[in-house]
C-alpha cells in the first residue's frame, strides 16, 4: 500500500477528498467546531446519511462527532443527532478540526465559521497520523459530554456545569494561577496547609495578586492556616500586595485541599501529595476544575464562614486580652492597699492588750491576708493564661512549710473554737527542689 501525506488548498479539491474520505470509512470520528458543524452539513450531510444507513445494516461502525455545544448550534446538534450521529460536548477543543476513518485523516486549523469554505486542509494515510489522530479523539470523547443534555440545559436555559480531573499538577497548578491573571471582580483562596502559600511565593503567585488588585481592581482574600512562621509569611506578603486582605485560620483548619474561587464563576481545588517537599510540583497531586453553580457557591459559603469565624476568632482575642489587663490592673490596685493595711494592723496588735479589741483586729488581719491571697490568686491566673507564670526554684525544708501553713491556721479563732479539729503532724526534715511561695499556697489551701 502506498502511504502519502499532503496539503490541498484549493477549498473544490478539499470537499472532494472530505466526501471521498467519508464515503468510504467503515468507521467516522469527528473533532469539529461551531463552524465546522455547519461546514460539515452543507457539503457533506448526505453522504453521512447513507453511512448512517449502512450502519443500520451493520455495515459500518457509525459517526461520531466531538464538539462545543452552544446556544449557536444547539438545533444544527439536534440534526445530527436524530439522525443517528453521536455526539459528545467537549468545552475545551483542540486548535485542530480533524476528522479520522479507519483509513485516512483529514486535518485544518481553520475554523470554518459559519460554514464558511476549508482552504487548506492536511491529508494522510499514514498509520502513525491515523492512530495518533484516533488516540486525541478517544480522549476527548472520553471527557466529554452527551450532547443530548447539553441541549436540554440550553433549551431550558441552565448550563450543564463542567467538571474537569487534571491528573498533571504542573498543569493544574498553571491552570489555576491562569484564572487568576483573567479575574475580574473576585479571588477568594483557602490554602491547605502555610507551607503550600509559601511554595506558591515562590512561584510569583504575589505578583499576580498584586496585578490583579492595583491594574483591575479585583477583591482578594486569602485564608492560610497558622504555623510557627505564619506571622513573618503574613508580614512580608501584605508588603507586596497591601490590598489583598491575608488572615490566618486556626492550625486545626489545615486540609488536604487548597480551594481557589474566581469572580464565582470557575473554582480550582489543588490536592495536597506531599507538604514536606519544597517545590509545589512534587507536592501537589490532583487538581479538580469545575464551574458548577452549586459546587462554587458551596465552597463560598464555607470560605464566607471561615472568614467571618477567624474575624470572630481575632475580636475574641482582643476582648479577652483587654479582660486580662483590666483584670491584673485590678489586682495590683487592690494589692497597693492592702499591703499596709496588713502591717500597720500587726503593729497595732502587738500593742492592744484588750482582748476584745485583739479579736476585732484577728479579724481585721485574717480577712486582709484572705483579700491579699485573692488578689495573689487573680494575678496567677492571669499568668497561667497570659503563659508568663514564672516558677522560683530553690531548695527549701517543706516541713518548716507545713508548720507555718498549720500555724497560721490555729490562730485564726473560728478553728480554736471547734472542738472537733484537732492538727497532728511528725516534725521531719524533707529538703526538696521547688518553689516555695507556689507550694505553700497549695499546702495552705489544702489544709484549710
Amino acid at each position: 500500500m502506498h502511504y502519502e501525506t499532503k496539503i490541498i488548498e484549493d477549498p473544490d479539491e478539499v470537499v472532494k477528498e472530505i466526501a471521498r474520505l467519508t464515503a468510504s470509512s467503515n468507521e467516522l470520528l469527528t473533532c469539529i467546531t461551531s463552524g465546522g458543524m455547519q461546514y460539515s452539513y452543507n457539503h457533506f450531510f448526505e453522504i453521512k446519511k447513507i453511512l448512517l444507513e449502512k450502519q443500520k445494516k451493520g455495515e459500518h461502525k457509525g459517526i461520531r462527532y466531538v464538539s462545543s455545544i452552544n446556544t449557536d448550534n444547539a438545533k444544527l446538534a439536534r440534526v445530527f443527532l436524530d439522525a443517528g450521529i453521536q455526539i459528545r460536548h467537549v468545552k475545551n477543543l483542540p486548535p485542530m478540526s480533524f476528522g479520522v476513518s479507519d483509513k485516512e485523516i483529514a486535518a485544518t486549523i481553520e475554523k470554518m465559521e459559519g460554514g464558511r469554505m476549508v482552504q487548506s486542509l492536511l491529508l494522510s494515510n499514514e498509520p502513525a497520523y491515523i492512530n495518533h489522530f484516533y488516540s486525541i479523539f478517544q480522549e476527548l470523547w472520553n471527557k466529554g459530554i452527551d450532547a443530548e443534555d447539553m441541549i436540554s440545559n440550553i433549551q431550558e436555559g441552565t448550563d450543564l456545569a463542567d467538571i474537569e480531573i487534571i491528573r498533571n499538577p504542573r498543569e493544574g497548578l498553571e491552570r489555576a494561577w491562569n484564572y487568576v491573571k483573567k479575574s475580574k471582580h473576585e479571588v477568594l483562596a483557602i490554602f491547605s496547609t502555610a507551607n503550600a502559600f509559601r511554595r506558591q511565593m515562590q512561584l510569583g503567585l504575589l505578583q499576580l495578586l498584586k496585578e490583579a488588585t492595583v491594574e483591575r481592581g479585583v477583591q482578594v482574600r486569602i485564608l492560610i492556616p497558622a504555623d510557627k512562621l505564619i506571622n513573618d509569611t503574613i508580614e512580608q506578603a501584605a508588603k507586596i500586595c497591601p490590598q489583598v486582605e491575608f488572615r490566618i485560620a486556626e492550625e486545626n483548619l489545615q486540609t488536604r485541599i487548597t480551594i481557589v474561587l474566581i469572580d464565582k464563576k470557575d473554582s480550582m481545588i489543588i490536592e495536597l501529595r506531599d507538604d514536606t517537599k519544597d517545590s509545589s510540583y512534587y507536592a501537589a497531586g490532583l487538581t479538580t476544575y469545575s464551574n458548577s453553580k452549586s459546587i462554587i457557591s458551596s465552597y463560598a459559603s464555607i470560605f464566607e464562614s471561615l472568614w467571618k469565624q477567624n474575624e470572630l476568632y481575632e475580636q475574641l482575642k482582643i476582648h479577652d486580652k483587654m479582660q486580662h489587663e483590666f483584670i491584673n490592673v485590678a489586682a495590683h490596685e487592690l494589692r497597693t492597699p492592702i499591703q499596709p493595711i496588713i502591717g500597720l494592723t500587726e503593729m497595732l496588735r502587738s500593742q492592744i492588750k484588750d482582748i476584745k479589741q485583739l479579736e476585732l483586729l484577728e479579724v481585721t488581719i485574717r480577712n486582709a491576708k484572705r483579700l491579699m491571697q485573692l488578689t495573689n490568686d487573680i494575678l496567677d491566673v492571669t499568668k497561667i493564661e497570659g503563659k508568663s507564670l514564672d516558677l522560683k526554684k530553690q531548695e527549701f525544708n517543706l516541713n518548716d512549710v507545713v508548720i507555718n501553713s498549720m500555724n497560721d491556721i490555729t490562730l485564726g479563732r473560728d478553728f480554736l473554737k471547734n472542738e472537733n479539729i484537732s492538727l497532728s503532724y511528725k516534725p521531719q526534715d524533707i529538703l526538696i527542689q521547688a518553689d516555695k511561695g507556689r507550694i505553700t499556697q497549695v499546702i495552705s489551701n489544702l489544709l484549710s
